[in-house]
């Protein structure tokens, strides 16, 4: 890992603390950070395959390492367009499937142009899955049913950060 790598792991860490976490957009997601069990890796990845080959290894250390409770896989050399990456995800979801993980892992994505459906490029809301650098968040489903049952509304929680965020960004 390049010193020039190790900026862009920091920047990305500092986006999850102060961001994410300090806006509590991821109400669980303070937790696992301050107990070390987020695991940031950077991939030299230049292309498709190369990225493929970084998630596989990275499904398979998450599903077999209790001690991670989730991975920011950061690759900031490849898709960097948006369109191209929301075109990958088709692919990571295809990689799950060949390895088996279906309802054991799942893969999130954040991307500094992250758009949602319907929205305007400007939209708030968009902000919840944007992340200095494109990367794929992956994720146990059983921790993701565990916080969703601790969680008095879990499906309440985007509804009320696209309503902070356009609160946020309103002008003063």
């Amino acid at each position: 890992m390049t010193e020039e790598r190790s900026a862009e792991l920091k920047d990305v860490q500092d986006w999850v603390s102060d961001f994410v976490v300090g806006h509590n957009l991821c109400p669980f997601a303070g937790k696992e950070l301050r107990a070390g069990r987020v695991r940031f890796v950077d991939t030299q990845a230049t292309d498709i395959e190369a990225l493929l080959h970084s998630l596989s290894e990275e499904l398979t250390l998450l599903q077999t390492d209790p001690r991670i409770e989730t991975t920011l896989l950061v690759h900031p050399q490849v898709l960097k367009s948006f369109a191209a990456y929301n075109d990958f995800l088709d692919l990571a979801d295809g990689l799950l499937e060949s390895m088996d993980l279906v309802g054991v892992l799942q893969v999130a994505s954040f991307h500094p142009g992250y758009r949602f459906a319907g929205t305007v490029a400007a939209a708030p809301e968009n902000l919840t899955n944007r992340s200095p650098f494109p990367m794929l968040h992956l994720l146990r489903e059983d921790s993701i049913e565990v916080a969703a049952a601790s969680h008095p509304d879990i499906g309440a929680i985007p509804q009320r950060n696209i309503e902070y965020l356009n609160d946020l960004m309103k002008p003063r």
